[in-house]
């Protein structure tokens, strides 16, 4: 079932608490397209209403609902890949959205790729309204949660362990950008695996940042705040990771984002999407 239009939803409005005052801050355009896209689904013009949902998403990075209808429609459509896609775009702009990161973990073992699932899994809070229809999927998977949240954080204590050589960092996988803070710590970029990986001057190696909202890091850049910002090729943006290791998105909307680089108080971003620089004043 898609969430309702913005007119549906005018009484509610009036009486709801800040938990939805989201859409109220949506600018209107996107709005009445989000509206035509509900009222195309009511019509089955499921490719129209997706095109509708999509564009509302253009129009607005962070319009949720539109991302999630979108998401909802390519699942009725069987198109799982696709959806998971969308739902990560939920993920990385809302990650405490355990609606969608339930979504994705079924989407994930839609497609055979069941480690994913229990990934998205792991992530859900037992105190999460979603976290019922969790724990049965779970027991689709044949486990259950607590196995499921204790093996993945045994997972990442085993990935945090990498083995290195001398002045040779290997196992690295697809090292893309590289960047270092004032401590003189390296921080490399790992495409494949969407992990960011920190060496010390020392030359140990561990994993700095492995998140579901790292998605094709490519370009990565720091600042003298101790802040890291992330070129995000495959999920269209750019992500700051602030020095208490906070992960948000910093500039949305950005075609295959690249290379980074911070002169003073601007990010210059290379979009290579669009074939064009981004100026961006932090």
């Amino acid at each position: 079932m898609i969430k309702k239009s913005f007119a549906a939803l005018f009484i509610i409005l009036a009486l709801a608490s800040c938990g939805i005052c989201k859409e109220a801050d949506t600018g209107t355009d996107a709005k009445l397209i989000y509206n035509e896209g509900v009222e195309l689904y009511k019509l089955g013009e499921y490719e129209r209403s997706m095109k509708a949902f999509k564009k509302a998403t253009e129009i607005d990075p962070d319009y949720i609902d539109a991302y999630y209808n979108l998401g909802t429609i390519l699942e009725q459509l069987k198109q799982y890949r696709e959806a998971l896609t969308v739902f990560k775009q939920i993920i990385v702009r809302k990650p405490d959205d355990y609606e969608s990161v339930y979504k994705a973990a079924v989407l994930s073992m839609k497609l055979g790729e069941n480690d994913k699932a229990k990934s998205y899994l792991s992530i859900i809070p037992n105190s999460a309204n979603v976290a019922p229809k969790a724990r049965e999927l779970a027991t689709q998977l044949q486990t259950d949660m607590q196995t499921i949240k204790t093996e993945e954080k045994a997972k990442q204590a085993e990935e945090a362990k990498v083995p290195q050589s001398n002045n040779v960092f290997n196992n690295l996988s697809s090292p893309t950008g590289l960047t270092t803070d004032k401590e003189g710590n390296l921080y490399v970029a790992g495409f494949s695996d969407n992990t960011i990986y920190k060496i010390t001057p020392e030359g140990k190696k561990v994993v700095f940042l492995k998140d579901v909202r790292v998605n094709g890091p490519i370009g990565i850049a720091s600042d003298d705040k101790e802040n890291i910002y992330i070129a995000n090729y495959n999920n269209n943006n750019v992500l700051k990771v602030s020095a208490t290791g906070d992960v948000s998105v910093l500039v949305g909307n950005v075609q295959k984002p690249y290379g980074l680089h911070i002169s003073g108080n601007i990010l210059y971003i290379s979009s290579q999407g669009s074939n064009s620089v981004i100026k961006y004043v932090l």
